[in-house]
Formats: C-alpha cells, structure tokens, sequence
C-alpha cells in the first residue's frame, strides 16, 4: 500500500511540474519574435460578430498596437493604418477555406483602394516562400504581415488565435468594429464595409 501511494504522490508532482512548464511556454513566443504586439488596448474578445454586421459604435472597444515584417521583409506598424478604416483578414498557405475567401477579399480591396480602407492580412503558422508562393497564385496586392507564431492575433485578447480564416475590421477611430470568426463571403464585407464608410470621421 505504501509503494502504491509513493507511485501516486510521484504522479500528482510530475503533473504539477508538467503544468509549471506549460504555462512559462505560453509567454514565450511573444518575448523573442520578430512581430511585437501592445496588449494595452481595451479589445476583449467576447463573441463573434454575425457576418455582414458590425459592432455599435458606442460598444467598440480600442484595438491593440501592433508591429511586425510584412512577407517582402518591409518593416510595419498598425500606426500606418491611423484614420482608415482597415480590414485584418488572419489566413494561411495551408488553409483551405482561405483559397476561396481571399480572392473576394482581393476584389474587394480593389474596388475600395481610393476610399479609405486599407486591407491587412496576417499570415499565421506559415513558411515564408509558401505564402509568398500563394499570395502570387491569387493576385493579391494588399501587404501580409508574416506571423508564423500568431502573435498579432494573440495582441486581440481572447480572440481564437488557431481560428483562420478570421477577419477583424477596425473603424477610422482605432476600434474593433467587427470579428469574423468565419469565411467572410464578399457580399457581407462589402456590406460591413459600406457601414463603417458612412460613419462620421471621428474628431
């Protein structure tokens, strides 16, 4: 009986070290990578935005600061998005829903170019010559941040990092005003995109 409590005190003390070990991991990737992120903003991820629909203005909150290398090696920072309305499409070589979403997304950044939206992507988990190799084959001529850990994602607390595609559209004001947690199909973002567009420019 003793040998047998021995065994399973040594047990509980292996799983407890195990769980030390796993949460000092979690802060890891964001103290030596290449994408830093601000996590001072007021952004909580509490639910998915229903598709074609964005957040009241008067329940957005601040999105974070974030910098990073976009996938031709050009240094970057969310401040250069300052007074556009910018959509934050999160995707990946390897992501087949994305293969149907990005080129609409594409479309419809070329239709909107000379309005005041810019367009985003993050590419997440990905190999640099892969996603250059993908973001070729589709025609995109947005700009992609290269995010290979998910840093930027991680920057919106709470939001479901390991979910792409996924999409956030950010105001003129600096605030979430949508996350989709979905392929976003071109009508809804359009529709979005007109919303966020005839909202008064902040002061």
């Amino acid at each position: 009986m003793a040998d047998i409590a021995s065994r399973r005190l040594a047990l509980v003390l292996c799983a407890a070290a195990t769980a030390v070990s796993l949460a000092a991991c979690g802060g890891e990737p964001g103290s030596n990578a290449s994408t830093a992120t601000e996590s001072s903003g007021d952004f909580d991820f509490e639910g998915s935005t229903p598709l074609g629909k964005v957040i009241p203005i008067d329940a957005r909150e601040s999105a974070p600061a974030f910098e990073g290398e976009l996938l031709d090696g050009t240094e970057f920072t969310s401040s250069n998005l300052a007074g556009d309305v910018t959509v934050l499409n999160f995707w990946g070589s390897w992501c087949a829903p994305c293969r149907i979403e990005t080129p609409e997304f594409q479309a419809v950044y070329a239709d909107v170019l000379d309005s005041g939206v810019r367009f985003l992507g993050v590419d997440v988990k990905d190999d640099r010559q892969m996603a250059q190799a993908f973001v070729d084959s589709v025609g995109v001529t947005y700009p992609s941040l290269f995010d290979p850990r998910g840093e930027v994602a991680m920057a919106f607390r709470g939001f479901p990092a390991n979910v792409v595609p996924s999409t956030i559209l950010i105001d003129r004001a600096g605030r979430v005003a949508a996350v989709y947690v979905a392929v976003v199909p071109e009508e809804d973002l359009r529709g979005a995109l007109d919303q966020l567009a005839a909202e008064e420019t902040p002061r």
